[in-house]
């Protein structure tokens, strides 16, 4: 298969590629630094160079994937904020996390759709359980809850247009990244050897896909009930 995961410099995102590379597959994977396509390169994966926060970075994303055919494309670059609901954030801080979790998402989306239908493939978006509005119990993160929400429903959204494509959003849980900090349960190759398992359960080989519309999963598969 061909893998292509935007937002591999590290966390989950370079699990991702390890753990694919080691299965056998081919990786298309971007970073933002050359730091990272170093350590990508030297993994055996094709590295690209991509800042999801800037739109002239990610806007020559198509012609780059020209004649590809992505089997699974993966949405993982994202951020997260702590900003107290009390008071609204910065223009600075707001632009950070959706330009990150929103609008670098909307702007790939377009550009890399289009090689994942060549394959009858598979776009999965890392999401959160924090994009569960009605399941809110707490002001922590409150624009990290927005960008969320934001994201699945962009994707949702998009699906009609690409329906030889699987959209599909998964929570990889509190994992023990940078991000995620040293108290999170769950270890990166854990969550993502989970995500794997979750994302080819989705895909049928004598039907295609396994449903039309864009499910809301967590890492292991169970489906969330709310939105």
């Amino acid at each position: 298969m061909t893998i292509f995961v935007i937002g591999a410099s590290r966390g989950i995102g370079l699990e991702l590629v390890q753990q694919y590379l080691d299965a056998g597959d081919r990786v298309i994977a971007t970073a933002r630094d050359e730091a990272g396509l170093t350590r990508l390169r030297d993994m055996g994966a094709q590295a690209m160079k991509l800042d999801v926060a800037n739109p002239a970075s990610i806007s020559g994303l198509s012609w780059q994937l020209d004649g590809e055919k992505l089997d699974v494309a993966y949405y993982v670059a994202g951020v997260f904020s702590e900003d107290d609901a009390k008071s609204p954030p910065t223009v600075q801080a707001f632009d950070a996390m959706m330009h990150t979790n929103v609008l670098g998402a909307m702007q790939a989306l377009p550009q890399v759709a289009p090689w994942v239908e060549e394959a009858q493939g598979q776009f999965v978006f890392l999401t959160s359980d924090f994009a569960q509005i009605g399941g809110v119990g707490s002001s922590r993160g409150w624009v990290y809850h927005v960008s969320k929400a934001a994201l699945n429903m962009a994707v949702v959204a998009a699906q009609p247009d690409y329906p030889n494509a699987q959209f599909l959003l998964i929570h990889p849980g509190w994992v023990r990244t940078d991000m995620g900090t040293s108290a999170a349960p769950l270890l990166p190759e854990e969550s993502v050897a989970a995500i794997r398992a979750t994302v080819a359960a989705r895909k049928t080989s004598a039907t295609g896909f396994a449903c039309s519309d864009v499910p809301y999963l967590r890492w292991d598969g169970v489906p969330f009930s709310s939105w």
